[in-house]
């Protein structure tokens, strides 16, 4: 059998045995360095250090308690919130190019956080309404501008990749005219850095996460079904413009939490997603996907800190060395194939 089903009563669960395996390799993945990103760093922890620092003993106590661990939590919840917008637009799009960091959203959320940064001074929940507000706005235009008696993938993709860099263009000039101390706190945020993460930080991306995850997940289904095509779904009995809409809202708000809890973390939506159906059973594996951006996110961190120590880059380093050369050949092989 290629699946698990549970039942009890009138309720039934299938599960593939793919995907579960995927989903473990994946847990064993993110447990090995979640332990690497608590132990390791200017003041190294053994095994013995660490866990004795996590009942709150031993020298690495405060370390662990106040710095290292919010920071991984951060990383941890802010990549799946990544992960599963991630997954969420190119399902609806039926497209590997429609991801928030590449089509302009994630510019959107930029832009309104650093607006609520300059103009009122923001900090914690102002910043995420800004980013909120922000990536709304921004898919709104988005969907305007591509709107053509209907709205056709390639020119959503191309509007939405020339919006975000005019988003971006915009972020600069506020920079270049912002007041020395507001332009340093913009630019420790837009430099999309887990470094001095704290417990609030990560209150809100796991808040987010828990909140908005099952909504997601929930999606899956239906979701699924809209790959088959307006058609078929229709016929299914799928009312696709209530669920494009409410998916879609979903991952806007996914993609606008995670920017606000670690800045613009470029690339890491774009790439969970193919990565978690390479690996799973297919279809929008949004679990996976979630798992998969968390990992992403994690490694990402933990490179920026170890690599050249003492000295610390941030993550939106690393996930763009990764990224980058991958959008490079998407975008030719989508050519390539006439889908742009």
């Amino acid at each position: 059998m290629s699946a698990l089903v549970w039942r009890r009563g009138t309720l039934s669960l299938r599960l593939s045995r793919r995907g579960l395996r995927a989903a473990a390799l994946l847990a064993l993945v993110l447990s090995v360095l979640s332990a690497a990103a608590l132990m390791l760093g200017d003041y190294a922890l053994s095994w013995a250090e660490m866990v004795a620092a996590l009942s709150g003993e031993g020298p690495g106590a405060f370390i662990l308690s106040q710095l290292r661990a919010p920071r991984l939590a951060t990383a941890l919840a802010a990549g799946a919130c990544f992960g599963l917008s991630g997954a969420i637009f190119q399902s609806l799009a039926r497209n590997p190019l429609a991801s928030p960091d590449v089509i302009g959203f994630t510019q959107g959320a930029g832009l309104g956080a650093v607006v609520a940064i300059f103009f009122w001074g923001a900090s914690g929940l102002t910043v995420t309404i800004g980013a909120t507000v922000g990536g709304l706005v921004a898919a709104a235009l988005v969907v305007a501008l591509s709107w053509r008696g209907g709205l056709r993938l390639w020119r959503l993709i191309l509007v939405g990749i020339g919006l975000g860099l005019t988003l971006q263009a915009a972020i600069t000039f506020l920079m270049s005219r912002a007041e020395l101390f507001d332009a340093a706190a913009a630019t420790h945020w837009l430099t999309g850095s887990l470094n001095a993460r704290l417990w609030s930080h990560a209150a809100l991306a796991g808040g987010g996460l828990a909140l908005l995850a099952p909504l997601a997940l929930a999606s899956g289904r239906a979701l699924d079904r809209i790959e088959m095509g307006d058609d078929i779904a229709t016929g299914l009995g799928l009312r696709i413009g209530a669920v494009r809409a409410g998916a879609a809202l979903l991952a806007v708000l996914l993609a606008a939490i995670a920017t606000a809890a670690c800045g613009p973390v470029g690339f890491v939506a774009f790439v969970a997603g193919p990565l978690a159906r390479r690996i799973g059973p297919g279809g929008p594996s949004l679990a996976l996907a979630a798992l998969t951006g968390a990992a992403i996110l994690t490694a990402a961190d933990l490179a920026g800190r170890l690599a050249f120590a003492p000295t610390e880059l941030p993550a939106g380093i690393f996930t763009a060395l990764a990224g980058a050369p991958y959008l490079l050949w998407l975008l030719a092989t989508q050519i390539r194939k006439g889908a742009l």
